[in-house]
This record gives structure tokens, sequence and C-alpha cells, in this order.
């Protein structure tokens, strides 16, 4: 497809020092890349169907190994793009998404309930076997395991779990081991090249087909709305949303031959999902030396209809309005296409390293 020619550029491009040497050098072609990381961000990831569905047609053109590193819809989004057709598997992400309802007196358990519908609905049966049988991809869903008050399922002890982490990740990042420590669910043949070093306790757990799908679950498993999962042959706990550690997933990336391309929602890595409260928490610039962040645009967002891209507050902003809601996240589903047209036009004529700044 040919890009769409608008006044205001649609994506925006930021490199590490050594990704953009590259591309200024050599442009970027699909055999470079051999990490994608997938954050953690709802609603979200609607607003990026369409550079998805490009990215990973592009990418298809040349096989070869790569890492896809997700945390909540960014797991979601990458099991998606191991299906026989990403493009339709994705799709059926956005819209099953989209036309999602939480009507009054919603609870935990029915909204984890409609969640295990959902997964089921976009990837069926067969498509858990395609996450540990892909030819070249090697998957790594992302959880925390709680820990104190955050393992519990009353919803007054998570809220107390949450503040307690919140504080001590105000003082200190590695403090908060103490409410949660990290788990990579990743695929056997995983190299896991880029486990961070960063004082946070981390545990590695094979996927196999017996806890692939509670894997998916507890990837998105948020606090307060959905309830934590028990992973099958893993030793007793409750396991959450890997974004509360892992939010942005600033790993040590750079540790692996070739190019990080992160599709993402915004212009940052922020490191945890409680430092997006802390502005000065930014992620560790030599684990994205060789990361290139594309991302929507600030022009490309002012014209979307909410003025930016969908979010999880838009359920309760939208209370009672669904038909709106899902008209505005539909619009913005097929805008997206745009984000995709343009990436591919870049690529194309080598154009990445004009329109990169640093990271």
């Amino acid at each position: 497809m040919t890009a769409i020619h608008l006044p205001h550029p649609v994506l925006s491009v930021r490199a590490g020092p050594g990704a953009l040497a590259t591309l200024r050098r050599d442009g970027l072609s699909p055999a470079m890349v051999s990490t994608l990381p997938g954050a953690a961000g709802g609603p979200k990831a609607i607003g990026l169907t369409g550079l998805d569905q490009a990215v990973f047609g592009w990418l298809a053109g040349a096989p070869r190994e790569r890492e896809l590193v997700g945390a909540s819809i960014g797991a979601w989004r990458f099991a998606c793009a191991l299906q026989d057709d990403p493009a339709a598997a994705l799709a059926r992400l956005a819209e099953r998404y989209t036309v999602e309802t939480y009507p009054p007196g919603s609870t935990v358990h029915s909204i984890t309930r409609q969640t295990e519908t959902m997964l089921m609905d976009v990837l069926g049966d067969g498509g858990f076997a395609r996450l540990l049988d892909h030819s070249h991809y090697r998957l790594t869903l992302l959880l925390v395991r709680a820990r104190g008050l955050l393992a519990s399922e009353g919803r007054l002890p998570q809220l107390g779990g949450l503040v307690l982490a919140a504080s001590l990740n105000a003082a200190s990042r590695r403090l908060t081991r103490f409410a949660f420590s990290r788990v990579l669910c990743h695929h056997p043949a995983s190299t896991l090249a880029f486990v961070p070093d960063d004082g946070l306790p981390t545990e590695r757990v094979a996927l196999d087909s017996g806890n692939l799908r509670a894997a998916l679950m507890g990837t998105v498993a948020i606090p307060l709305v959905l309830a934590g999962v028990t992973l099958p042959g893993v030793a007793e706990g409750r396991f959450r949303d890997g974004g509360l550690a892992d939010y942005h997933i600033d790993y040590p990336f750079a540790r692996r031959d070739g190019i990080t391309l992160y599709p993402h929602f915004t212009d940052r890595i922020v490191p945890g999902w409680f430092d997006k409260f802390l502005p000065w928490r930014r992620h560790d610039a030599a684990n994205q030396r060789h990361t290139v962040l594309v991302f929507p645009s600030r022009e490309y967002l002012a014209k979307l209809p909410l003025g930016r891209l969908p979010d999880r507050g838009d359920f309760k902003r939208f209370a009672g309005r669904d038909t709106e809601r899902i008209l505005a996240w539909r619009q913005s589903t097929a805008e997206s296409q745009r984000l995709g047209d343009a990436f591919l036009e870049l690529v194309e004529k080598q154009r990445l390293g004009e329109i990169a700044t640093p990271l």
C-alpha cells in the first residue's frame, strides 16, 4: 500500500545511538530485526493495529529467529502476530476488545470470565499451539509473582499492596521486590539473552501446553480488575500483570545481535507501571542502544476521534454510551492503517534515518 500524504508526519521515530548510525548508513531491512518488545497499555493497542499488521507483514519477507517480549496487551498482540494470518488475528483482537462492555455491577470474576472468552475468540483452540511451534518467533510473556498484600484476592489488601508498591518504588525501583518479583514465561528455545540484571528477582518459566493459557491470562491480570492466576507446574503463588514490573520493558536488548524494532504508543520507555508517575525515572540508555522506536506523531494523535489513542478510562468516560466509544475506537483502528502505510513507505524509501531523532 502507498502511504497517504498528509501535511504533517504520521509516524515519529527515535533511535538509540547504535541504531541511529545504522539507519543513517544502511537504512533498515527486515533481516536486521532480531527483537521486538510489546508494552503494556490496554486499549492503546487498538490504535497500533495497522502499524502491527504492516510490521509483521514486512518481517515475514525475511524469516529469522526473533525474540518477541511482551507484557500485558503487548503479549496478546504478539500472540496474534504468531498466527498463520497475523493481520486477521490482530484485526480480531482490535474488534473483540472494542466491543467489550462492562455493565454496572461487573465484578472481578465476571470481567475475568469475559477476558478468558475474548482470548478464546481471538486465538481459537488451534492458535495456542502456534505460539509454541512457530518456526522462528520466540515468545516471552511477562508476569509478576505477587507478594504480601498483592497476593490476596481481596480488594482492600490489593489496594494496600498497590499503595505499598508505589511507595517502595518512589524510594527505589529495587525495593518493589517486597511487593512482587518478575516472571519470564518463555518459549523453550528462547535465548533469553535479554534477561535484565537490575536488582529485581527474576524467575524463568518455560512455556508449554499446560501453562500457556494461564500465562496469557496472567500477563493481563491487572490488580483489582482481573483475578490473578496460578501457573501449572510452578511453585504455589499468585501471578499478575507483568506491566507492574516492566511497563515498557526496559531490558538490555542491546546484548542481542541486530536491531530492536519497537512499535510503541509513545516516545518514552517507562521502566515500570509506577514509574509513569515519576518523570525522572527513565530507561537505561545502554539497554536501548540498538533500538528503533516508532510511534504515532502528535499531529496524528490530535486528528483521532478522541484526540489520542483509546485507553482503559474510556470505559468509565463513556459509561452508558458504549455505542459512542465503540465508534471512536473503530475509527482509531481504521486510522491506524495510515501508521502502517507510513512505516512501509519509510522503510521502502530508506527514510527512517532522515526523520529519526536520538532516543
